[in-house]
């Protein structure tokens, strides 16, 4: 059974349209050819801190963002930002007595306005750099198990990438669902491993209470 829903929070949680936009006015790159590149990288299997590089050679993400922070620019994300089936996916799930947590690879900024905006609505909120670890790196997972009530394999883990997402959690022994939206599953939506990894293939986070009540019943 299915007892704990982790989320990742780019793109599953949180619209990064406008961050990402930012940081190609930072670089003093029209955002549309910022956004072009992104998705390049994205469909060459390429990190995605190497779209930086494309236009500013040894570019440093950290020291950029510390650099945005000190002139009053720092990377940030609210109510707006957020999908608008995130409120009512965590509702129905929460109502279904399901655990919720929210663990990806954000900083520990981003971790502090996770929790301002999801403290009553969640069990967990861990962020890569609370850890120590970053996705796809397995210990990401094993951390994630070690502050679950639940083995593995009743935690779903939900989140928009196969390549950070679904195949380290399926490795962990993680049951996982790939929601399409953002640059990652829209370009890697008909891959291989996207049809055959996720237990769950959704479009909206408020599907998940459904499938979740369906597969628990040994509805598969």
């Amino acid at each position: 059974m299915i007892r704990a829903v982790v989320f990742d929070v780019g793109e599953c949680l949180v619209d990064e349209t406008r961050e990402y936009g930012t940081w190609a006015d930072w670089l003093g790159v029209p955002r549309h050819t910022f956004a072009a590149m992104f998705g390049a990288v994205i469909a060459q299997g390429r990190d995605y801190r190497e779209v930086f590089e494309e236009f500013r050679p040894g570019f440093d993400l950290y020291e950029q963002r510390q650099a945005r922070a000190d002139v009053g620019r720092p990377e940030h994300f609210d109510e707006s930002d957020l999908y608008s089936d995130v409120r009512p996916a965590l509702a129905a799930l929460r109502e279904a007595g399901l655990w919720l947590g929210i663990a990806g690879n954000q900083t520990v900024r981003a971790g502090g306005i996770l929790r301002g905006l999801f403290a009553e609505d969640v069990d967990l909120i861990g962020t890569s750099d609370d850890w120590g670890a970053s996705k796809p790196d397995p210990e990401f997972f094993v951390r994630v198990a070690a502050v679950v009530p639940f083995a593995p394999e009743e935690i779903l883990y939900v989140g928009d990438r196969v390549d950070n997402d679904l195949r380290p959690a399926v490795a962990a022994g993680m049951p996982t669902a790939l929601v399409r939206r953002g640059p990652w599953a829209t370009i890697q939506w008909r891959t291989e491993e996207a049809v055959e990894l996720p237990t769950f293939r959704i479009d909206s986070l408020t599907e998940l209470p459904q499938l979740i009540g369906k597969f628990n019943a040994g509805e598969r």
